[in-house]
């Protein structure tokens, strides 16, 4: 089905998925209200189940987008691969997220159907954020995106340190939003417009004669985005938020934010702005390179696994930011077999330190995980697993993402960079394989219980998910790939003079 965007009725077609989702929202938030005879009432088990429902639909909405097609590709919303495939792995995120949190939240007394309504508006904002073809609806997504997740964070209101977390994320969140506003101001002043795809006809494929106001303009959207995906030194808020944060938001925020982050930067940078490559391209460079080395060796003096993490993630934008600066359709389709990877990995191992920190989180240091292997199987076999791959172990989906981001800065002759990439990640060994060590090889302190920690069937399906998905994509990666390198193909064709040919 063709549809044109200058009719304003199309863009209801256009945003389907987004449509369904914020009425679910709407819905889930009207049945909390009415089922509770007062507010001190915790909301109904069956909050979480109606929030999947919702999930699933916005999914099958989300693949009927690829029946559309744009009688010209001008309109403020893109419909092609490149934004359905984004859309899934949020969604998969969300997906995640309300099964490892349901009863995390009963055991925290946090069962608040609010929780997940939020969730379900920064999904809508994740969204827009990745899929808008305006700079100004951009800010919107992101707005729309970073505002329910700074709430979260907080949810926890009898812990000072979520309470903490969220007012220094929120702090820097709205100075890194006021940054990039400044930024699409200062584009629209040397352009005339805000509509990517006009952006990259008046910039031009050689970027001569560009004004200094877009260059500028265009340094401070990629310092917001920097801020976003957590590329040192733009990371601060990064551990602090992630520590105070509940493990379950903790994940969706490492997980879900970051790859709508990394979506829209990549679309952003390689559709608008594709005529000034050798101006960005640099500074994405060297923000790969310190983001990969600092973020790693940061993570090799963290005794806290939950902090640990919040570090690997911050490696792991490093690693994305390699397939950014490659600037090629391989770069970007290994960008998005990467998300995939890093969606299952990141919240599933996020899941099991929530198991493994008990009531109030008291136990997140490594000592927690002395033995666990051998009392709880099924936690130390999937958090292996996790470990393995965030550190890119062959048969698993991370070493598969890490050779494919390794192919595309290797064809664009970033040499140095696939160089640091690779020794980061040797790095990185060191700290996933010393939790790996304490669950199998150290001996559990005496007098230890495992009595808080409860797996609830949601949270087996999420780990047995996560853990499959993960080895699938590591021993039969072909289907996934294929589907990124179209979704790549259907990106970059807005873009031209960029090099990168996938095989």
């Amino acid at each position: 089905m063709q549809i044109d965007l200058s009719n304003q009725l199309h863009y209801l077609l256009a945003l389907l998925p987004e449509t369904v989702l914020s009425a679910w929202a709407m819905l889930v938030l009207l049945v909390d209200v009415f089922q509770k005879g007062d507010r001190s009432e915790p909301s109904s088990p069956v909050i979480p189940w109606l929030t999947l429902v919702g999930i699933g639909l916005a999914a099958v909405a989300n693949a009927w987008l690829l029946t559309l097609s744009e009688a010209s590709p001008t309109g403020m919303i893109a419909i092609d691969s490149f934004r359905v495939f984004s859309n899934f792995l949020f969604l998969l995120a969300a997906a995640l997220f309300v099964l490892i949190s349901a009863r995390y939240l009963d055991q925290e007394k946090l069962r608040l159907g609010e929780v997940f309504v939020l969730m379900l508006v920064a999904v809508v904002g994740m969204m827009t954020f990745a899929g808008s073809r305006d700079l100004m609806v951009v800010f919107l997504g992101l707005e729309l995106m970073s505002l329910p997740v700074y709430v979260l964070t907080g949810v926890n209101r009898r812990d000072s340190r979520s309470a903490e977390a969220a007012l220094k994320y929120f702090l820097l969140g709205a100075f890194s939003s006021a940054i990039f506003l400044f930024g699409i101001a200062l584009v629209y002043g040397g352009t005339g417009t805000v509509n990517i795809g006009i952006l990259a006809q008046t910039l031009g494929s050689d970027g001569l004669g560009v004004s200094p106001l877009v260059l500028v303009g265009m340094t401070l959207l990629a310092v917001g985005f920097a801020f976003k995906v957590s590329a040192i030194p733009f990371h601060m808020w990064t551990p602090d938020a992630y520590e105070g944060a509940p493990a379950p938001i903790a994940g969706f925020m490492a997980a879900g934010v970051k790859a709508a982050a990394f979506a829209a930067f990549v679309r952003v940078f390689l559709t608008a702005f594709p005529g000034l490559y050798e101006t960005w391209g640099g500074m994405v460079y060297w923000l790969a390179a310190i983001t990969m080395v600092a973020g790693n060796v940061v993570a090799l003096s963290q005794n806290s696994v939950k902090r640990m993490l919040a570090y690997s993630s911050i490696a792991h934008a490093g690693y994305l930011l390699v397939a950014l600066a490659a600037a090629s359709t391989l770069g970007a389709a290994s960008f998005l077999f990467y998300l995939l990877v890093y969606t299952l990995m990141t919240v599933g191992a996020f899941g099991i330190v929530l198991l493994v920190g008990r009531e109030g989180e008291a136990h997140l240091d490594l000592e927690a995980y002395s033995g666990l292997a051998w009392r709880r199987p099924l936690l130390g076999v999937a958090m292996t697993v996790f470990l393995l791959s965030l550190a890119g172990f062959p048969l698993t989906g991370g070493f598969i993402a890490k050779v494919y981001v390794l192919q595309a800065a290797v064809e664009r002759d970033l040499l140095s960079l696939a160089v640091v990439l690779v020794l980061a990640s040797l790095v990185s060994y060191w700290y996933y394989l010393r939790v790996a060590w304490y669950m199998w090889f150290r001996e559990s302190p005496e007098g230890v219980s495992d009595a808080g920690i409860v797996t609830s069937p949601a949270m087996r399906v999420a780990l047995v998910a996560s853990v499959i998905g993960v080895l699938l994509l590591g021993v039969f990666p072909g289907s996934v790939l294929e589907m990124a390198a179209r979704s790549a193909v259907s990106l970059m064709g807005a873009a031209t003079g960029m090099a990168g040919i996938l095989p």
